[in-house]
């Protein structure tokens, strides 16, 4: 029978995601501060760049509602950071012909060259971030988050 205590206490697997979360938390930090500093010089955040990434990995136009749960993101935020692509004319809103009140986010060729510009800085970045770890452990990592984040969104399903 649970107690309290027991139902309060992590089991193993429960105090390794907690830590991993927990640097994850700590690691998502420093990865904006980083983007930050690597895109400032063309006029980029880290959130303005990828918001114009999930634009350009997108099938087709969409609109924020959408791009903030590709994100998985809040609407809010993602929609205050279009807004502000939009007045540097990163992007335009287009008319959404199955909704009339939620317009197609598509970025213009500014927003497309700016973003291709960003790329071209963190290939070199990211190769250099990564040397020395090896392909097997960041490929083992990237599989325990997607199962994490799946559970999170409820479907449960694992790779």
């Amino acid at each position: 029978m649970f107690t309290s205590m027991n139902k309060d206490k992590r089991t193993p697997s429960g105090k390794a995601l907690t830590d991993l979360v927990l640097e994850l938390f700590r690691l998502n930090n420093r990865l904006l501060v980083a983007g930050d500093r690597l895109v400032a010089n063309i006029g980029l955040t880290s959130a303005r760049w990828k918001v114009l990434g999930t634009i350009t990995a997108s099938e087709r136009p969409q609109p924020v509602a959408w791009l903030a749960r590709d994100m998985g993101a809040n609407r809010q935020n993602i929609q205050r950071i279009v807004n502000d692509l939009t007045n540097e004319g990163l992007v335009v809103l287009r008319s959404n012909p199955h909704h009339r009140r939620a317009p197609l986010v598509v970025l213009t060729d500014a927003g497309t060259r700016a973003f291709e510009q960003a790329m071209r800085l963190q290939a070199p970045w990211i190769n250099e971030l990564s040397d020395g770890l090896p392909v097997i452990d960041i490929e083992t990592t990237l599989r325990v988050i997607t199962a994490v984040s799946r559970k999170l969104e409820g479907d449960g399903k694992s790779e």
